[in-house]
Order: structure tokens, then sequence, then C-alpha cells
């Protein structure tokens, strides 16, 4: 049951200062070249290792097959908290350390490679066999056929499932306070360890993610035209 008086209580002058926010931007700032590399890094990594995962995982070798699932299900079962630890506190265990930003880079990638590798998977099977049909019948090899019917098919098929998968890798790079990785989060905490006022230091990092996200996605939509060849 909500207190009648709950809200009555509430300092509303506290909740946002915007000199205060003003003053520590360019202190938050300094973190978003982390928080864009951790994140670009990332997804690179995820691409590349999820386009081979994939093709891992609908093979009908059984050595390829199963390690690739076995893979995808251990990383989409796996908080990518915990495997932060494991990289920059647990490798020290074993004689291998990491610097913060590599950790959450290598994190991210192998994380994200994952979500990358079912997409890229659904993607690629989506497109019919007519097409491999079709192309065989103008004389295309199968190389030529990958690159200019079916990988553009399946890239306008794939990219909202990937656009969210960077959208939420954007949106995690936070965790990467956790590991010292001077990101936005961990400036913001700087500040608000020497103020005091977390309120107005988290609402300013949430209006820096806002517009990335926003920028992603438009580009998301441009990209999607790009590929759209019904409207073409």
């Amino acid at each position: 049951m909500i207190s009648p008086t709950l809200f009555q209580d509430i300092e509303y002058d506290k909740l946002f200062n915007p000199r205060l926010a003003w003053e520590s931007l360019p202190t938050v700032l300094e973190g978003l070249p982390y928080t864009l590399a951790i994140s670009l890094a990332g997804m690179a990594i995820g691409l590349l290792l999820g386009f081979f995962l994939a093709l891992g995982r609908s093979s009908t070798a059984i050595y390829l097959r199963w390690p690739s699932r076995l893979y995808i299900s251990f990383m989409r079962g796996t908080p990518i908290l915990v495997f932060l630890f494991l990289l920059y506190f647990g490798l020290p265990f074993i004689g291998l350390t990491l610097s913060a930003v590599t950790a959450a880079v290598i994190g991210f990638g192998l994380n994200s490679a994952a979500y990358n590798a079912e997409i890229i998977r659904a993607s690629l099977k989506s497109v019919s066999a007519g097409q491999w049909e079709a192309s065989r019948a103008l004389g295309f090899s199968y190389w030529q056929t990958v690159r200019h019917v079916i990988i553009p098919q399946a890239t306008r098929i794939a990219l909202p499932p990937l656009t969210n998968v960077m959208l939420d890798l954007v949106k995690a790079t936070s965790l990467a306070a956790v590991i010292s990785v001077p990101e936005m989060i961990q400036r913001a905490q700087t500040v608000i360890g020497r103020t005091g006022d977390a309120m107005t230091l988290y609402l300013l990092v949430a209006f820096i993610y806002w517009p990335i996200c926003i920028i992603i996605a438009s580009f998301q939509e441009r990209l999607e035209a790009h590929y759209d060849f019904h409207k073409k």
C-alpha cells in the first residue's frame, strides 16, 4: 500500500540540478570515447565471430554444429557481468592479466556473438531456396550467389534485430564501470563522490545515452531503406 504522504515528502527541487549537470558534462563526456569504442569493437567482434558461429550452427557436420550450439547456449545463459568478472578478476588467478578496456571489449564481443549468430543464421535461412536456383540458372558461382544475392537479402532481414543487439551493447557498456573502465558511468560516479548528487548525474548520463541510441536507430533506418529492394 502506497502511503498518501509519499509524494509529499519528495524534494522536487533536487530532482535535477541544471547548473551541476552543465558543469559536470565535460567530465562525464570524457568517458564517451570509451563507451563508443567498446561498443563498436565489441560489435565488430560479435559480427565476425557470429557469422562463423552461424555457419557452424547450420552445418551438417556434428563437430561444427554442436560446439557452436554449446557456445551460443552458454553465452546466452550467462550474465555479461559475471563474464566481465571472469575475464578481469578471474584470469589473473591462472596467470593471464587483461586491461579493463581489453576485458570489456572481449567480454562484450564474445557475448554479442552468440546473439548475432542466431540472427545471422535465421536471416540466411529465410532467403528462399528459389534464389539459389535462379542464381545457378544465371550462371552465378557459389560465392557470387552468396555475395550478390543471398547476403544483400539476408542483411535487410537481419538489420532490425542486429541494431537491437547494438543498442543493448551500447547501454550495457555502463557495466564496464564495475571493472574500472573510465566510461561515462564511472566518470559520473567520480562527480557523485564529490557532490553527492546522484540524481542529477545519473539523469545526465541517461540524457547522453538517449541521443546516441537515436542516432544508431536512424542509421538503421537508412540502411533498411538502402537494402529495401521492393521499393527500389
